[in-house]
């Protein structure tokens, strides 16, 4: 009988080790997709937002074309004043045509200075945390991180998981540093370090 019960004791204790491993798995492929689920809410987020200025930007360029084709009518003024000689006229038919092609690129000229104070008003997480790292001159944690920007920026909901999901992102494009120390994990960023390491090689130029 003691036999027995040590056989069937040794068969339960692996069960449960096993029966632990699989719930361990299942709460990690649990958190991970959850955090991917987040990232990606985040970046769809961004492109709703880009989608509207696009589409402010586009209704602006399109109530401004009729005012630009609409200048080029009074150009007719200026062949009848030369009636006289009909063949200087033909030339300068072409310059009417050609304000009429000039006339529209000046607003798609300005498209791009009106879409970049919008976007900045509304930076991505991305470049926040980004940010965050370069003016940082130590280490900090995914949580420090999240604080640091929910403080600067209120009216932003940022989660720990998002921000630690997007500094591995940062990590995997080289972006930022990862360091471990025990079982805490620290980031830095890579662009801060450079222009570290180039200042003094422009001392010994100088000198």
């Amino acid at each position: 009988m003691p036999e027995s019960q040590t056989h069937s004791t040794e068969l339960t204790s692996q069960y449960v080790a096993q029966v632990t491993g699989d719930l361990e798995r299942n709460t990690k492929e649990q958190e991970r997709i959850g955090l991917e689920i987040e990232a990606l809410q985040e970046q769809l987020r961004a492109l709703q937002h880009d989608h509207t200025v696009l589409v402010n930007m586009q209704q602006a360029l399109g109530s401004a074309s009729p005012a630009a084709e609409a200048t080029p009518a009074a150009a007719p003024s200026v062949p009848h004043q030369t009636s006289a000689e009909p063949k200087q006229s033909k030339p300068k038919k072409p310059t009417a045509t050609s304000a009429q092609k000039t006339a529209p690129k000046k607003p798609a000229a300005k498209a791009p200075s009106a879409k970049a104070p919008t976007a900045a008003t509304k930076p991505t997480l991305v470049e926040l945390i980004r940010g965050h790292l370069e003016q940082e001159s130590e280490p900090r944690s995914a949580a420090e991180i999240a604080a640091a920007l929910t403080q600067a920026h209120p009216d932003r909901s940022v989660k720990t998981t998002v921000v630690r999901t997007t500094l591995e992102g940062l990590v995997a494009k080289s972006h930022a540093h990862r360091t471990k120390q025990g079982s805490s994990v620290f980031y830095t960023a890579t662009a801060a370090s450079e222009p570290a390491a180039a200042e003094p090689q422009q001392e010994a130029v100088a000198g």
